[in-house]
């Protein structure tokens, strides 16, 4: 598979086919492995990195789950394909910075991508939409003990996988969910969310991980803690938070609907009326527009058919995705009008806005 074909292969990500909850887009696990007797990524000398990327590579590329799927060097990227990646979620922003010694193998559907030579020599991540945490952990589980019987992994009795970075110790396991809380943005109360979340050992990030902010309402929420609790007390504990955030994304739904049903119309009708007419948007706005028409899908404002367009559009009118669609690398600005007129084109269609009695409050 070339890095071309696998661009122009629809991603896990864009298939919210599959999801039981409108509210989760996608959950993913990603374990830390390192092999024994080698220097961590950051303390190896380039002879070395090279040396474990290519023994790496081709243990991962090996595995029947990888057949016919992508096996590149960050180097052999350009810097707007690494970006696109990126924006899949298949590769790390650190990664695609990576001077040598990186690489990364990614299976055909896009739904299993390990990493080599990031922050540790592997990090294995599988990829589902909507919440399927168990399915998710089975998956890299099998992967895992499959690549572990071809290379010697770096372990303690006692501290379990060995990382570079001392939090990730223990099963070396980060378990996450992807999910869209617009209601518990509009209501202010993301904040009393966080503060719960963190106080359970969870840690709340946005779109694209640490660092980030949650444009279009979308959050990651993972565990923090992977020392001393077996993996599936990891997912068992995640999934018992994801459930009790989603219950209160939709009780604030209910409670938007019940008390303010109009302004909540007004922000929905105007994204609406953006999205149709505009001729410049940055991506974050363009992230918020498309929130708020989601929101509206899952309220029954528009045909909860169109989610999945709207899912697809919210990595399509990322910067380098938007780049490859229209064959050039562009300034901010020109970027900012060609994601105006694709979203005009995509939306020039779309069902009108069947307000439920938007005159009640």
């Amino acid at each position: 598979m070339t890095i071309a074909s696998l661009i122009d292969t629809p991603c896990e990500l864009t298939d919210s086919a599959s999801s039981k909850t409108a509210i989760v887009l996608m959950t993913r696990v990603r374990l830390a492995r390192n092999l024994a007797g080698k220097s961590f990524p950051g303390w190896a000398a380039k002879a070395e990195r090279a040396k474990l990327l290519e023994t790496c590579r081709e243990a991962v590329a090996a595995a029947p789950q990888m057949k016919r799927g992508l096996n590149v060097t960050v180097e052999e990227l350009t810097e707007l394909e690494r970006q696109i990646l990126v924006e899949r979620h298949l590769i790390s922003r650190e990664l695609s910075g990576s001077k040598g010694g990186g690489g990364v193998v990614i299976s055909k559907d896009q739904t299993f991508s390990v990493m080599i030579n990031e922050e540790d020599h592997l990090r294995i991540q599988v990829l589902r939409a909507g919440f399927q945490l168990k399915k998710a952990w089975n998956a890299i589980n099998d992967f895992d003990s499959g690549l572990e019987a071809e290379l010697d992994y770096a372990f303690s009795p006692t501290l379990g996988y060995l990382t570079a970075c001392p939090t990730n110790l223990g099963t070396g396991m980060r378990a996450s969910a992807m999910m869209h809380l617009p209601a518990l943005v509009i209501a202010g109360q993301m904040e009393k969310v966080v503060r719960a979340v963190n106080q359970l050992g969870m840690v709340v990030r946005g779109l694209f991980g640490e660092g980030s902010d949650a444009s279009g309402s979308i959050f990651q929420i993972s565990n923090q803690t992977t020392l001393g609790e077996a993996e599936e007390e990891i997912i068992k504990r995640l999934g018992s938070v994801l459930n009790s955030i989603v219950e209160h994304e939709l009780n604030a739904r209910a409670k938007l609907m019940e008390t303010d049903s109009r302004k909540l119309f007004d922000k929905i009708g105007r994204a609406y009326g953006i999205l149709q007419n505009s001729h410049l948007l940055s991506s974050g706005e363009a992230m918020n527009l498309l929130s708020l028409l989601r929101l509206g899908a899952d309220l029954g404002v528009f045909p909860e058919v169109n989610r999945s367009l709207i899912d697809r559009l919210f990595i399509e009118a990322q910067p380098g995705h938007l780049q490859h669609a229209q064959k050039g690398e562009f300034e901010p600005t020109e970027r900012d009008l060609l994601r105006a007129r694709c979203l005009r084109a995509e939306f020039a269609n779309f069902p009108r806005p069947a307000f439920v009695n938007p005159g009640q409050n």
